[in-house]
């Protein structure tokens, strides 16, 4: 499978991006759904990933919700309800608004689940979720949203981390976020690599040098946005801000 060429769409500022992404999320969901009958999105957390989640819902009336499978690129391992997981974040800005299938939104056990405080059996349990869902070859996922830190990190994939250089897990644990919480369940790079469009919504003059670093090629294992790569589309939706320096 070939790696796209990086796309830059600059925005005036945070509202603008998330409203430009949101369009294009609802087209191709709605495109994949007339082609197959359904569609696979992977959501994202952070101000931006909510922001754009929050245009979707307000756009996305031709999208049928019921025929859409839900993951997570990544999760805080906190206690369920926990206002810092991307679940809950992506529940209150979209998921509770639509006419999603509970059955097909896919989310990352909390640390208070049956499974304990064992992340490794979670990242387990996901990767079973994931393998189930996914074909053996082709792409797995529609769409792979991804915000980015100004050190580069995506999902929870940080520099220099085990995670970052997993070859071929494509959901692994990680104990030792330099971001809090140390513990977490994150998508690798071989999964977001298997997404037809893998979008970043990256906002702030704070990211523009790491912006620039990842879409100039820069090593994955010290900048681990530059790996992720879409099968049909890789897409930078930027601000102003964080476009500043390309």
């Amino acid at each position: 499978m070939s790696e796209t060429r990086p796309e830059i769409h600059r925005s005036d500022d945070t509202a603008a991006l998330a409203r430009a992404a949101a369009e294009r999320f609802v087209s191709v969901v709605v495109a994949a759904q007339r082609a197959r009958g359904t569609a696979s999105v992977v959501l994202t957390g952070g101000g931006t990933g909510v922001a754009t989640l929050a245009a979707v819902r307000d756009l996305g009336s031709d999208i049928d919700w019921s025929a859409v499978d839900v993951f997570f690129g990544d999760e805080r391992f906190l206690p369920e309800g926990d206002p810092e997981r991307n679940y809950v974040q992506a529940r209150d800005a979209l998921l509770d608004h639509v006419g999603v299938d509970p059955d097909r939104v896919h989310v990352m056990a909390p640390s208070d689940s049956p499974l304990g405080d064992d992340v490794e059996a979670a990242a387990v349990t996901y990767l079973q979720s994931v393998a189930a869902f996914a074909p053996e070859d082709g792409p797995a996922f529609d769409i792979h949203l991804l915000g980015m830190g100004p050190d580069s990190h995506v999902n929870s994939l940080f520099a220099h981390g085990d995670a970052v250089q997993e070859a071929s897990r494509w959901v692994v644990a990680v104990t030792d976020s330099p971001k809090p919480p140390p513990v977490r369940i994150t998508l690798t790079l071989p999964a977001v690599n298997r997404s037809r469009h893998v979008w970043f919504l990256v906002s702030g003059e704070g990211k523009a040098d790491a912006v620039a670093a990842c879409v100039g090629g820069a090593d994955p294992v010290e900048h681990p946005a530059a790996g992720a790569h879409g099968l049909e589309s890789t897409v930078w939706f930027l601000d102003a801000g964080s476009a500043s320096r390309l």
